[in-house]
């Protein structure tokens, strides 16, 4: 659904370990069809059976059966990231998930890895700005290696000074590759760093250079030693297991693990915004770029349980797919957008933004492409949405939901980051129904509310010459001889 692919910078660092939408067909000629999917699958989804255990030192055990292969999935979610830091040590988070593949007191550097590799299996781990993650995907007779693995580097990194030096600059080299050379990353972080002034969203999920540049050991391990703990932990099995047999293992291997004293972060709530804000980025680059967002609680934050919901779904009436009104309008009516999108994340633990964004098209302005948008957006707060263009939206956003069940991973993944930002897991049950709720009113009354012109925030890349990058030529040595 969501072109905003830089937008996920924020959530995920690493962009490619983050839940990917499966769209049904963009094809109106299928809408039937997919209502009907929608509520087969709906139905079957809901009838599989989720476990869930506390043991004794708080670390909390979700076991969903999935019995259509002989694979697991394992992930052990920690309620901290990048909204957790402070000031000096963004990105903290982020270097400790490097830092959890160099060793405990029983196993080397990189040893991890290599075990799980031996087993056949794959693992990873990625950072967010509410939570850290690392996951392993195993066949499921091999669940006690991973386990017995992922429970020893919770409370028993070693964090050798050589291996933290030699990480420290492979995150300053992520950053530079990941942001600081990609214009529309580096625009996407002045964005955020200027929609934010108070909320922890104003830092990057990777830190910013200066503060990376000075980490020290000490800094790790007091982080570590902090959150790194049972009762700051959801451990999320999924696959074909028996939940008895997967509950008695965890308790075998997380089960002596030491509670941490957790003092919870001081709220950091977002200033009032009291006026619209601007930045301007100008780097070398290819093409121009605009991102405006506006301000809207997540289902965390929210006052009123629908207020999310009807944000998704507006969300998806400009960015949907194909026949939705951004690619419809601005990219293939008017053709002055090369793209064009929106996004908006309901599941975010603090205050969030509905964005919208875009890159114009050749022989078209940045000017023309902002004044676009802001008419898309004008145009659902002065017209109901039809009946029509409602229903098949729905129909799409429940089936994006419903087929990600398909992915066991995803169904892991989905539990652990509700669980991780303050929700039940059991709120995903409850998201197509609420979705379905959505009316046209309910539509225009969001846009209404919350699409500000005097609360927007944008930012705007404005190319410099490619040539401008390059260092001028020396004058030592030119000669015509």
């Amino acid at each position: 659904m969501v072109q905003l692919w830089v937008y996920w910078i924020k959530r995920v660092h690493k962009i490619g370990l983050i839940k990917v939408m499966s769209l049904i067909s963009k094809s109106c000629s299928l809408y039937t069809a997919a209502l009907l999917l929608v509520t087969t699958t709906v139905t079957a989804v809901e009838k599989e059976t989720v476990t869930e255990v506390v043991l004794s030192n708080g670390l909390k055990v979700l076991v969903k059966e999935d019995h259509r292969a002989p694979v697991v999935v394992s992930q052990i979610w920690y309620k901290v990231g990048a909204s957790y830091e402070v000031e000096g040590i963004t990105g903290l988070s982020h270097m400790l998930e490097h830092m959890m593949f160099k060793g405990t007191e029983k196993h080397g550097p990189n040893e991890f890895s290599e075990i799980i590799s031996v087993n056949g299996g794959r693992e990873n781990a990625f950072t967010g700005a509410d939570y850290t993650a690392y996951f392993q995907r195993l066949e499921k007779s091999r669940l006690e290696i991973s386990m017995e693995l992922e429970s020893d580097r919770m409370r028993n990194l070693t964090l050798p000074e050589e291996e933290f030096i030699k990480e420290r600059e492979v995150v300053q080299e992520e950053r530079r590759m990941r942001t600081d050379d990609k214009p529309t990353s580096l625009t996407y972080e002045q964005f955020m760093a200027t929609a934010f002034q108070t909320s922890p969203y104003h830092n990057p999920v990777i830190g910013w250079m200066n503060d990376i540049e000075n980490y020290t050991v000490a800094d790790m391990r007091s982080w570590y030693e902090k959150w790194y703990a049972p009762n700051n932990a959801t451990l999320v099995i999924a696959g074909d297991v028996d939940p008895v047999a997967v509950i008695e293992m965890a308790k075998k291997y997380y089960g002596p693990l030491q509670r941490s004293d957790l003092v919870p972060p001081k709220p950091r709530v977002e200033i009032e915004q009291l006026g619209p804000r601007e930045v301007v980025v100008k780097v070398p680059a290819k093409l121009p770029y605009l991102i405006m967002g506006f301000p809207t609680p997540s289902v965390v934050t929210a006052e009123e349980e629908w207020e999310p919901y009807a944000l998704e779904v507006m969300a998806y009436i400009l960015d949907g797919g194909d026949s939705s009104r951004l690619g419809k309008h601005l990219v293939r009516g008017t053709e002055i957008a090369a793209s064009a999108g929106a996004g908006y994340d309901l599941y975010d633990r603090l205050q969030t933004l509905f964005l919208v964004d875009g890159v114009p098209s050749d022989g078209h302005t940045v000017a023309e492409i902002k004044s676009a948008l802001l008419q898309e957006l004008k145009e659902l707060k002065i017209n109901l949405v039809t009946k029509r263009e409602l229903d098949i939206v729905k129909a799409k956003v429940v089936a994006d939901k419903v087929f990600e069940q398909d992915s066991v991973f995803y169904q892991a993944m989905q539990m652990g980051e509700l669980e991780t930002v303050g929700l039940s897991w059991r709120e995903a049950d409850r998201y197509a129904e609420l979705v379905r709720k959505v009316t046209a009113e309910q539509v225009m009354a969001v846009a209404n509310k919350y699409i500000i012109l005097d609360r927007v925030t944008t930012a705007i890349l404005d190319p410099l010459p490619l040539e401008s990058s390059k260092p001028a030529p020396s004058s030592e040595g030119d000669s015509n001889e």
